[in-house]
This record gives structure tokens, sequence and C-alpha cells, in this order.
């Protein structure tokens, strides 16, 4: 009796454990179909981070969707999904084959795919714009183009442009609302041309201390041979003055600064202050607003960020012999072409750049179309002293399109690229 007793028991306990395995066993394949059938919806909610969605954060408009290009988007999501849950009902295999092939397959299941890499260079995704300025006047419209042109080749981020250009209607426009919501902006003149990404320069925003609200770069590095302090008959900021060529601002703080002055004991603000400073100071300056600059800047010094000068780079960096050091030790970051360089013999060198960025065709690669052509260039302005430094010019550009290769060439493959 105790015998038959223990024989079914165990035969109790196996029937139980086969009861197990089989409930356990069809749940462990019916996960993946789920998550096949549900995938479908993040992917269409993920299409905002694309161009569209891109465009529709901007506040752009899109057009509205017909109800077959819906019909066919549906069809095309139950298709993915399908696909997925083929995928997925086979991928437990390959973890079950023993073979060579399998034994392969499994060293490799750690490995970070490409299409999971992030590259750090090129922050495609962030949502901040970044302001852009200038002022086009007279026959300053290729130039402008240029410049332009420059910004978008080697920039990261979404990039917003403010043109200021001759319209009688404008003045009374400006005067009352223009930039009124931009809280930082990046101004230029027309002669300048981007070797780096803009986002490298906006960074300096976060370099800013309490007090300052501006940033520009030195007239000058050696004071002997500088203009303000040769020639000058009006205050200056420090001992050679600063070009407005490149300025970074930071307009919420600005609209809201009280302003040292020489006209009345107590601060003005930025729009109180201009044209009385004019006024004071008319018949003493040469280069206006930037001396109108100097002038404010010299009063209140504390509220000035100094830019390096490779952030401004102009022939009189090395047209009396390289003088730039932070030029020399990491390259040019903005070529200003003052002095109409671009446009005349006197500086091949600058000259060169500006009609190869000019020439570049947007669908052309980087190094065949710009990059060879400049060294090529280059070549002929060596007799003249800022063509013999060329390494002065091409180190930064040369880093930037590494990048700029790496992050639309190498990234975008290996996306594609699957073990």
């Amino acid at each position: 009796m105790k015998l038959y007793c223990k024989v079914v028991a165990l035969a109790l306990c196996l029937a139980l454990l086969l009861l197990l395995y089989l409930f356990v066993g069809s749940d462990a394949d019916e996960p993946p179909l789920k998550a096949a059938a549900g995938g479908s919806r993040p992917a269409r909610a993920s299409s905002s981070s694309g161009p569209g969605g891109d465009f529709a954060a901007a506040g752009r408009f899109r057009p509205v969707q017909a109800a077959e290009e819906r019909e066919e988007e549906e069809e095309a999501a139950a298709a993915a999904a399908a696909a997925q849950a083929q995928v997925s009902k086979r991928e437990p295999r390959l973890h079950r084959k023993t073979g060579r092939r399998g034994a392969a397959r499994g060293k490799f299941a750690n490995v970070r795919r490409p299409k999971d890499q992030k590259h750090s260079a090129a922050p495609l995704s962030s949502p901040q714009w970044m302001h852009l300025a200038v002022v086009a006047c007279g026959d300053r419209l290729e130039e402008t183009l240029v410049m332009l042109k420059s910004a978008v080749l080697f920039s990261y981020r979404k990039l917003k442009f403010h043109i200021f250009a001759e319209d009688s209607l404008k003045p009374e426009f400006e005067r009352k609302t223009i930039l009124k919501d931009v809280d930082s902006l990046l101004y230029v003149d027309t002669d300048v041309l981007f070797l780096r990404p803009i986002d490298d320069i906006w960074g300096f925003l976060r370099a800013f201390n309490s007090t300052q609200l501006a940033a520009m770069a030195p007239e000058h590095e050696i004071p002997k041979i500088g203009w303000y302090s040769r020639f000058a008959r009006h205050p200056y900021y420090g001992v050679t003055g600063v070009n407005s060529g490149v300025m970074l601002m930071n307009l919420t703080r600005i609209r809201n600064a009280q302003f040292k002055n020489s006209m009345i004991p107590t601060g003005l603000t930025w729009e109180e202050m201009l044209y009385p400073l004019y006024q004071k100071y008319k018949n003493y300056i040469t280069w206006g607003d930037q001396d109108l600059l100097n002038i404010i800047f010299y009063f209140n010094p504390e509220c000035l960020y100094l830019f390096p000068c490779q952030w401004n780079y102009r022939p009189d960096h090395c047209m009396y012999g390289s003088n730039c050091k932070g030029a020399e030790e990491e390259g040019v970051s903005i070529l200003h072409g003052n002095r109409g360089v671009y446009h005349d013999d006197k500086q091949p060198t600058f000259k060169a750049l500006y009609e190869v960025i000019r020439d570049f065709p947007f669908e052309d690669n980087l190094f065949q179309s710009m990059y060879y052509p400049l060294q090529s260039k280059f070549l002929d302005t060596v007799h003249t002293l800022c063509g013999r430094i060329p390494q002065v010019f091409l180190k930064q550009i040369e880093r930037t399109m590494k990048k700029v290769y790496e992050s639309r060439v190498i990234v975008n493959v290996g996306a594609n690229f699957r073990l």
C-alpha cells in the first residue's frame, strides 16, 4: 500500500511538471508577437524628430495629409509590424543553434552596433536656435550670401538669420519691433567667413560671468601698431580697443542693463544712450558703430568678454608678420576680410578662401571641391606674409571638415550596417 501511494504521488508530480512546462513554454513565445504588434505606435510618434518634426518645432506649417496618404501610412505601419513579428519569431532560434556559425554570432552578442553609437561633436537634435545677424547694404549682397553659406556648411544646430537691408519702410519697423523676443545673438560683418561651426562660438555665452553681456575680440594684439592706440581721439576699451566685426550679445542682459557714461552721473539704458553718445563724439569717431562700442565699454569694462584673436582674424594679424598666437596654435576660427581683401590682390590668401567657399556646390564633397582646391590656390600665395603660414588658415577648416564628414557620412553609413 505504501509503495502504491508513492507511485501515485510521483505520477501526479510528473503530470504537474509537464503542465507547468507547457504553460511556461507557451507564455515565453507570446511576448515577441505582442511587442511587435505594439511597436508600430512609437515608430509613428517618433516621426516628429525628423525633418518634418524640426519644421513643426520651428513654428512652420505642415500641409494637412489627405485621407489616402494616412491610409498608406497605416498600411505601411501594419506591414512593418508584421515584418518585425516574423523577425521576433526567428530570433530565438539563433540562440539555440550550436554550430560554428552560431558560436561566431555569440562572440558579438554584447558588441554595440553602429546604429546605437552617438557622435558627440554633432548635436543635431538640440532644439536651441542660434541667431545670426548681419547688415547688408549697397554692393554687399554677394559677400553676405557667401558668409551665410559658410555658416550653413559647418554648423550643427538650427540657425535663424536676421538680415537688415536697405528699405524705406524698415526704420520705423526696426525701432519698434525687431528682435524683442531674441535672447542672444551673434552679429557679424558681411565680410566674415566661418571656418568652424557657429555652435562653438555660441558656446562662449556660457562663459559669461554675471556682469558680462557681450563679447568681442581685440582690435590688435600689439599696441605699437594698433589703430586705436595710435590714432583714436576718443575713449576706447583696454589697451588696443575692440573690433565689432564679430560680436556675441546677450540681448536680455543688454535690455535690462544701466550703463555708466560720460554724459550724466546716473546710468542709461542702451536705447537712451546711443544717440546722445553719437552726438557728443561724432566729430571724433572714424569707424562708426565700432567706435561707439569702444566708448561704451571703456566706461563699462566689466560688461565685456574678450574673444581670443582667432575668432576675428583679420589681415592685420599676418600682414605685418604673424601676431595671433591663438591662430598659430589652433587655426583660424572666423576669418574677417576687412579692407576689401576679398576683392583685390593685396591679400591673396584671404581672397582664395572667399572664392573657394563662394564657388563650392552644396552637393559636392567638401574635401574634393573645397579643401584640395584651397591647397592649390595657397601655393600661389607663398610670396606674401599671410601666405607663408597656410597652416594657420587650414588647420581649423580641416578639423571641421573631418567632423562634418564623420557626422554626415561615416555615422550614417554605420547606421545601416548590420553584423
